[in-house]
């Protein structure tokens, strides 16, 4: 098992899940976080301190397996990040919103540390 990020985080990309992991395994994209399911120790600290509750067991995924995918395939490309950053300044105005991935997605890479 392994965590995954979900479609809560895109343009939230709140951050707080990146401090608490003991290996490092997150990365930034333009306006989303990835983990990177390889590197994940499947401690689940960084679960909890999500806001928008973005984070899951992969046991919680699409029946297809998207964000698996998704996390799997921006890990590979995208920065890592150990550090907090700041989040987007219109983070809350999307904060409840669905379907952001389909709407929002940005496959460009963040800036990491």
């Amino acid at each position: 098992m392994t965590y995954i990020v979900t479609d809560a985080c895109v343009k939230c990309k709140l951050m707080d899940c990146v401090e608490v992991c003991p290996v490092d395994c997150f990365y930034e994209g333009e306006n989303f976080l990835v983990i990177h399911p390889d590197e994940c120790i499947d401690c689940g600290v960084c679960e909890p301190e999500c806001p928008v509750d973005a984070i899951k067991p992969d046991s919680q995924d699409e029946p297809d397996g998207k964000w698996l995918k998704v996390n799997t395939e921006f890990s590979k490309t995208w920065p890592n990040i150990v550090v907090k950053g700041t989040p987007p300044a219109d983070a809350d105005s999307f904060r409840d919103e669905k379907g952001k991935f389909e709407k929002y997605f940005s496959t460009e890479p963040g800036r990491g540390d």
